[in-house]
């Protein structure tokens, strides 16, 4: 399976977000940061703030901020409200299936049981999880921590 680049950038914002939790960022400090399109992450941010996951604010001295304490940010739910469709197969979407074999196939049942457990996984992780080791990802991302705040 392999999440989208619209989830994998929304992943990361919040990483990057999660790393500093309680100071602004900019979009443009990310993109730097990670190496990536400015305008790439200019949707993903939106959408984030949309879904409410961040706070954002335009204008001199604007940015973004986590909406919500990395604890209570999960990473399952992020990854299934970003990507746009988890059909593995073309067999898992019924009205463009042209499978001949689909009537009698047993792959579909193992495939949605792998699907299943990828997304319980994920959804055993938070946001403060998967930056647990901020002192590590900050230096990764040229992200000064020293003064930052710990929750």
């Amino acid at each position: 399976m392999q999440l989208t680049l619209y989830t994998d950038y929304s992943l990361r914002v919040l990483i990057y977000l999660g790393i500093r939790p309680n100071q602004q960022a900019t979009i443009t400090e990310i993109a730097k940061s990670y190496g990536v399109s400015r305008n790439h992450l200019v949707k993903v941010v939106h959408n984030l703030a949309n879904m409410g996951y961040i706070n954002t604010s335009r204008g001199r001295g604007g940015g973004m901020l986590l909406a919500y304490k990395p604890k209570d940010i999960n990473i399952g739910e992020v990854v299934k409200k970003t990507e746009a469709n988890f059909d593995l197969v073309e067999c898992f979407d019924k009205e463009n299936n042209t499978c001949p074999i689909s009537p009698g196939c047993a792959l579909i049942k193992a495939l949605k049981v792998a699907r299943s457990s990828f997304l319980e996984v994920l959804d055993q992780y938070t946001l403060a999880d998967v930056v647990a080791n901020a002192d590590q990802l900050a230096p990764l991302l040229d992200i000064d921590i020293s003064s930052i705040e710990k929750d």
